[in-house]
């Protein structure tokens, strides 16, 4: 009895890895296709990535390559990145449709417009960051050279940088689905979140300073932004309150 309820739980566990498997293979192959259909157009991709720099050169100044490689291994990474983010729905769908069996109904109705608002948010941070931060931030550094110092980038190093500070303006607009989660959790609750809203701008300052550019139009171009999407947040969490919670209120 022993030996046939133990290959009846490893069974179900094995049926789970098998469906992992699945879906991680789906998610590769998504991400393979999209960038093979992508590569042709790599280079096309970075001159549109470098056009917020390029933009504030002087005519007789350009990008550089210091590596012998960097003209062919920056236009791929960037394209395995924007592949990547083109398939950052399909990956969620599967995370998804993984777990959603093992939720209540109740709770399956929450996660997925997360889901689907959590992707919104990041691409909308990556679409600010590029056309409002990126030409006040290289049209700053570049003005703010010393005469005589000429300002050519190596390509690789701003492909680096603007993956960066795409990577943090998209994780940045995720505070409405952190207020959203705190209060669906029960970590806080509505109130406390208002509460909290003078030390939330002073934290969006902050982190203003830290990535934008030493002046206070940049800084106040993420700040507000961030303090505006907290009390979007705030406004949609009264939505995600525990039925436990509004009980014993």
């Amino acid at each position: 009895m022993q030996h046939q309820d133990s290959n009846q739980e490893e069974l179900p566990f094995i049926t789970h890895l098998i469906e992992l498997r699945a879906r991680l293979l789906r998610s590769i192959i998504t991400i393979l296709t999209i960038t093979l259909i992508l590569i042709p157009f790599s280079k096309e991709l970075y001159q549109l990535l470098a056009r917020p720099l390029m933009a504030h050169l002087p005519e007789t100044n350009s990008m550089i390559a210091t590596e012998v490689t960097a003209p062919f291994l920056a236009p791929l990474k960037l394209t395995l990145a924007i592949a990547f983010a083109l398939s950052i729905p399909m990956l969620l769908y599967q995370i998804w449709a993984f777990v959603a069996p093992g939720l209540y109904k109740n709770e399956r109705r929450l996660i997925l417009p997360l889901l689907i608002a959590s992707t919104f948010l990041f691409f909308l941070g990556i679409a600010f960051a590029y056309f409002l931060v990126f030409p006040l931030m290289f049209g700053f550094f570049t003005q703010a050279a010393p005469e005589g110092i000429a300002v050519m980038t190596d390509i690789s190093k701003y492909l680096d940088f603007v993956l960066t500070m795409f990577f943090a303006f998209g994780v940045a607009f995720e505070v409405p689905i952190a207020a959203v989660l705190l209060v669906w959790v029960g970590i806080s609750s509505v109130e406390g979140l208002r509460e909290k809203r003078p030390y939330i701008i002073v934290a969006a300052f902050v982190i203003g300073m830290l990535l934008t550019p030493p002046d206070v139009f940049s800084q106040t171009l993420l700040a507000v932004p961030m303090w505006l999407l907290f009390e979007v947040g705030v406004w949609f969490s009264q939505y995600f309150v525990p039925k436990k919670i509004q009980i014993e209120e």
